[in-house]
């Protein structure tokens, strides 16, 4: 969980960002995460699927870094859900691995959670390279939406009846996404922006 203190007077002052986590993460993107928005005065709470304990460690892809998460997204209620400003599924594995679910016929948490995010016009949901494999499975979130992916999922992107468009980051609405974690500090960039003229 992030320890960087939000730089008092910045842009996203009084502002929570929810980072969705799980092992397998790219270490340089959640680092870049944890401190750009938090220097931008944003409180930055990354979340993930606790399965009923405390907190989890996971581990980065590369370093095998570990991070300490013990914030969950399930039974969040609509009100503390509004609360946040944006909620980020990052690149990489991450999302693979928070789309399991129990039962085949039910969303996985994850997938219901950010779904739950882009039903509330005041929430921008981001979301990056391989993360929109987490919302396969609620193909209409993403249907007739402008989106940009990693080019291995441009084909899971028509196939949720999205608009592939050729840019590293992409804004239709309360919808931000980016072409690859190589374009992390765009993407991050671009949803501060957004977040700063909603002030």
């Amino acid at each position: 969980m992030s320890g960087i203190e939000p730089r008092a007077g910045a842009a996203l002052s009084g502002r929570k960002i929810a980072v969705l986590m799980e092992s397998d993460y790219v270490e340089p993107e959640i680092f870049y995460y944890e401190r750009r928005f938090a220097e931008a005065g944003a409180e930055v709470h990354f979340m993930t699927r606790l399965w009923g304990q405390q907190s989890i460690t996971f581990t980065g892809h590369e370093w095998r870094v570990p991070f300490t998460v013990d914030r969950g997204f399930e039974g969040i209620s609509d009100r503390e859900l509004r609360s946040y400003a944006a909620v980020i599924v990052p690149s990489g594995i991450v999302s693979d691995r928070l789309r399991y679910t129990d039962d085949v016929n039910r969303l996985a948490p994850a997938t219901a959670f950010v779904r739950r995010a882009l039903e509330e016009p005041s929430i921008i949901t981001g979301v990056i390279c391989h993360g929109l494999w987490l919302m396969a499975a609620a193909p209409e979130t993403m249907r007739g939406r402008k989106v940009v992916a990693h080019n291995n999922l441009v084909g899971d992107v028509r196939n949720m009846g999205a608009e592939y468009v050729d840019q590293d980051v992409v804004i239709d609405g309360n919808l931000i996404t980016g072409r690859s974690v190589y374009h992390c500090h765009l993407f991050a960039h671009t949803i501060i922006g957004q977040l700063a003229e909603t002030l």
